[in-house]
């Protein structure tokens, strides 16, 4: 795991519409993803399930990964779509099989597992050619919203490390805050 996990006692503000489109809006997430509806989609790091219930109505099955069963807990509350599954993994020990996912992404919570072993799990459940979104906090940020500017990794940074662990780069786009990447497993 990267550095610090969100706290799940502050989940409502993860469902904040306002504040987490800002950030990456739902549209933009599924034009990253290009998934199709008989697609298996794979949320790391889910947390509330606020943008695995965007991506869900557009793919045949999602998997929102998450590390902390208390997150499940309130997306259970909450309502969980029919075509998403909860899993409680960390995603460097993934409970998937190789090449079993369409398509996986990640939304703000990178910094949270990015390390040579959660990586290596993502390429390995990916199949070839899968889709991989990214939208985490930016090590150029203020600070002002997300972790703080020491626990971010730059857009560079995380290019680097997923192409080292097989990822092709499509895409790549650096905001104020934030950043948004798109690959595919090779």
């Amino acid at each position: 795991m990267g550095y610090h996990t969100f706290d799940a006692g502050r989940a409502d503000k993860l469902e904040d519409a306002q504040q987490r489109y800002r950030s990456l809006s739902a549209e933009e997430l599924r034009w990253a993803l290009s998934a199709s509806r008989d697609e298996t989609v794979a949320d790391l790091g889910s947390g509330t399930g606020f943008y695995t219930d965007d991506v869900a109505p557009d793919v045949g099955h999602v998997y929102a990964v998450d590390i902390q069963e208390a997150m499940h807990d309130y997306y259970r509350e909450k309502g969980v779509p029919d075509n998403v599954d909860l899993v409680t993994s960390g995603i460097d020990d993934l409970p998937f099989d190789s090449s079993s996912l369409d398509a996986a992404f990640s939304t703000m919570t990178y910094h949270e597992f990015a390390n040579d072993e959660a990586l290596s799990e993502i390429a390995r459940v990916l199949k070839s050619g899968g889709t991989l979104a990214i939208a985490d906090w930016a090590a150029s940020g203020s600070g002002r919203n997300g972790p703080p500017v020491d626990e971010r990794f730059s857009a560079d940074e995380a290019t680097d490390a997923l192409r080292q662990h097989g990822f092709r780069i499509e895409f790549e786009a650096v905001r104020p805050e934030t950043f948004l990447l798109v690959g595919s497993a090779e």
